[in-house]
């Protein structure tokens, strides 16, 4: 089955359309994936298999996202300004939100439906989503990527760096070519695994037209998912502008980029036709990589990509200019980015500082990913999230982590093959000016600054998990959120504004919504449990987190499907600026800034692949969480770019899911 996008897309699944123009040819080469040569004979014999369903099969006819009633996203709004605010700017907020809904927003809003009916081929936030990240002038590595460990090979001589890093680049080639040649499995949520993840339904479905396959998938509880994203996955970077970047994917580019010491080194990967190289070849290329004792450079380049936008949209400009145009070139057009670090991982929070932010010298944190090995062979993907959403790199990371494992093209202690590396590789050097070493010397400087406030720390909570909290018929999910909100007026005395993203991809280019977890039910189950705990008995504090659990579910529920308010307001409030020419008071409210302001960015991960992950707090002052939900406990991983301590936060945060266990489990809350 293919990668489950998560549970709260089971609350509400779309009904699946067809009434869509037919989505413009990719120009995807019809050659056959087991051609390669020495790639351990092909996909076939690889983790990854040929799919009976070609991979956008259902893309045509993906449901599109729905645009919410506007009086439905005023309610939503309210409802989740409600507890972040006095009654007398309540009373305020509801003034502005009233007058927009039956003045200019109306307007607005069949504007957007307007333009919307008018571009059926994507959906009405794709853009604007997208806009919104590349208009960020903040560094993307400080304020945006993600960064994904891998789990460990269960075969420990497989984890030399080396080894490793041949093992899954082939595997990364494997499943690039595998979705360019429409033989990687498409992403679909199976509701009943056992009686459609099959080779008899995918047999029949692959017969069924293409502009009405989802309807027909849909009345067997069968339900695809956006697979679009994927052709930004390789050969994109990220390009700094002024004002707004751009994304540039160049797909003919056969070669990928190495990083070492802050060095840069391309080799072709793909011959002429497509087909790849030779594992072996590819062996000896990173071997002959990994021997050169090249030092770090005096003005290692990399820097740039950790400067604000703006001053590295200049700086690069400078570099354009300066006669480095085909060396540009090669860095942002390779298929991917493999950092071979010369370092060991020494505990957990070591290697989130690495994968999210390594060292400065040797990330280039533009491309679409870079796949990171340590010398202990650690590996990371570091994810710029402009381009894609969560879902597709975890699909990615799975089947890359399973093909390597199952299908290695080499194995530990071989010798490669005689060839001529040292052709083959190319070291890529710059032309610097005065300017860009001081532009690169300043770069360096505010790397270092914001290295030392940032502070990490991942903590395994194993004093219960999703078994236990399901059996007391409550989402596991609210009760995470609950406890972020807890530990926040723990420590500051006042809840705040929480933001957890929402994938929408069982729309036709959903990306996703985001939920608001901060709720009337969750402040004043937080202000019982922290505040008052002895005010009340046990029964009033399970109906308190039962409410919580029912109305997290909601939320969810509408966010899935597309009836949050929060893109559907961001949407109206770009085109008032853009068409009207100005804003309307409630987006001068100060509320509409307090609840954009998220303190507690947090995302849920569960993936097979994945050990953990981590991301940056989106606003300076807040904390970024990753999470997992397991069976018997919940791992959590916590950043910080301020003042604020993680170490507080993480214990503060174990003290109140142990509260709430306590209280699950019916007995008192003693402190």
């Amino acid at each position: 089955m293919a990668l489950s996008p998560g549970r709260r897309l089971l609350f509400c699944l779309p009904q699946c359309g067809h009434n869509h123009p037919p989505r413009r040819g990719f120009g995807i080469a019809s050659w056959s994936i087991s051609e390669d040569k020495g790639s351990a004979g092909g996909l076939e014999a690889g983790g990854l298999k040929v799919s009976i369903v070609p991979t956008l099969h259902y893309q045509d006819s993906l449901p599109r996202l729905p645009i919410p009633r506007l009086e439905d996203s005023i309610r939503r709004y309210l409802r989740a300004q409600e507890p972040l605010l006095t009654s007398d700017q309540f009373r305020k907020t509801e003034e502005f939100s009233y007058k927009f809904q039956h003045g200019v927003g109306k307007d607005l809003h069949d504007m957007l439906v307007f333009q919307d009916q008018h571009s059926r081929h994507t959906s009405y936030i794709s853009d604007i989503w997208l806009n919104s990240y590349l208009s960020r002038r903040k560094p993307p590595a400080f304020n945006m990527n993600v960064g994904l460990a891998f789990k460990d090979d269960p075969k420990t001589e497989f984890n030399d760096q080396l080894t490793r890093a041949t093992n899954m680049t082939i595997s990364i080639i494997r499943f690039m070519r595998a979705f360019r040649n429409g033989l990687l499995e498409p992403e679909v949520l199976h509701l009943y695994p056992n009686k459609t993840d099959t080779k008899l339904f995918k047999e029949c479905i692959r017969w069924i037209p293409k502009a009405i396959v989802c309807q027909i998938a849909a009345m067997f509880n069968v339900y695809p998912m956006d697979m679009s994203p994927n052709f930004r996955l390789f050969n994109t970077a990220r390009l700094p502008k002024f004002t707004r970047d751009m994304l540039h994917t160049e797909e003919r580019a056969k070669h990928i980029l190495v990083l070492k010491n802050g060095n840069f080194y391309v080799f072709d990967i793909l011959h002429k036709d497509g087909t790849m190289i030779r594992a072996s070849e590819v062996h000896a290329n990173l071997k002959y990589i990994l021997s050169d004792k090249s030092p770090i450079p005096e003005f290692p380049l990399t820097y740039l990509t950790t400067e604000k936008r703006d001053t590295w949209a200049k700086l690069r400009q400078d570099l354009w200019i300066s006669g480095n145009q085909e060396a540009l070139k090669k860095v942002e057009s390779a298929i991917f980015c493999l950092c071979l670090d010369d370092l060991f991982i020494q505990d957990p929070n070591h290697l989130t500082q690495i994968m999210l932010l390594g060292n400065g010298y040797n990330r280039w944190f533009d491309k679409s990913f870079s796949l990171i090995l340590t010398k202990d062979g650690s590996a990371a993907i570091n994810f710029e999230p402009s381009w894609a959403d969560l879902l597709t790199i975890l699909r990615f990371m799975k089947d890359v982590l399973q093909d390597s494992i199952q299908a290695p093209a080499i194995l530990p202690q071989e010798d490669p093959v005689a060839s001529d590396a040292s052709s083959a590789v190319r070291k890529l050097s710059f032309n610097l000016n005065d300017s860009l070493r001081a532009g690169i010397q300043s770069a360096r400087v505010s790397y270092d600054l914001s290295m030392q406030t940032f502070s990490s720390q991942l903590v395994h909570f194993e004093k219960g998990g999703s078994l236990f909290i399901k059996q007391q018929g409550i989402s596991p999910d609210a009760m995470v959120q609950l406890a972020f909100q807890m530990a926040f007026l723990s420590l500051y005395g006042h809840v705040v504004s929480s933001h957890e993203p929402c994938s929408t991809a069982a729309f036709k280019h959903g990306r996703s919504e985001v939920v608001h977890p901060t709720s009337i039910h969750s402040m004043q189950c937080s202000k019982a449990f922290i505040q008052q705990p002895l005010k009340y008995g046990t029964n009033d504090l399970q109906n308190m987190l039962f409410k919580c659990s029912v109305y997290h579910k909601q939320l969810v529920q509408e966010a899935a499907s597309g009836q949050g308010f929060d893109r559907h307001l961001l949407a109206l409030r770009i085109l008032a600026d853009t068409k009207k020419g100005y804003l309307p008071e409630i987006f001068f409210d100060s509320a509409y800034s307090q609840i954009n302001h998220c303190f507690l960015f947090s995302r849920p991960l569960s993936n097979p692949a994945l050990n953990f992950g981590a991301c940056m707090p989106i606003v300076s002052d807040g904390f970024g969480i990753i999470y997992s939900v397991q069976e018997n406990g919940i791992i959590f991983n916590i950043t910080s770019v301020s003042s604020r301590s993680v170490w507080d936060f993480m214990q503060s945060l174990e003290n109140s899911l142990e509260k709430i266990m306590i209280a699950l489990k019916g007995k008192p809350i003693t402190k």
